[in-house]
């Protein structure tokens, strides 16, 4: 099945609802008065739907691979700000797993997408 367009990309599904909770988590109590974390931990969420979908663009495989790289680091960094957020208890153990799990789903739908990809290349 040929994907015509980003938004059947099952990475960036998962990444969009990814967004959705941490905009969501990220509004309430203490957290939202901690607007640089916030404001990185947005970012690096929003840079995963944003990197898929800009390589989708590229029309090139070899250059769409480099945007899903970067995308895949943009969910490391994001778990990387979880343990802020729960060392500073602005989210507890169970939100803290459960953002981090979903981050790490994308990462591994991203590393076999990455690999479909280069073998794609190797073909051509």
């Amino acid at each position: 099945m040929k994907i015509e367009q980003f938004e059947e990309i099952e990475a960036w599904k998962e990444a969009r609802k990814l967004v959705n909770r941490v905009y969501g988590v990220c509004s309430v109590n203490e957290f939202k008065k901690d607007y640089s974390l916030v404001d990185q931990i947005r970012r690096a969420a929003i840079s995963v739907m944003a990197n898929i979908a800009e390589g989708f663009a590229r029309k090139g495989n070899k250059e769409f691979i480099q945007f899903l790289f970067i995308a895949k680091s943009s969910a490391a960094e994001l778990q990387s700000h979880l343990y802020v957020a729960l060392d500073q208890k602005y989210i507890n153990e169970d939100t803290f797993g459960e953002l981090y799990q979903d981050a790490d789903k994308i990462q591994r739908q991203l590393s076999n997408f990455i690999k479909y990809l280069h073998s794609t290349l190797k073909r051509t």
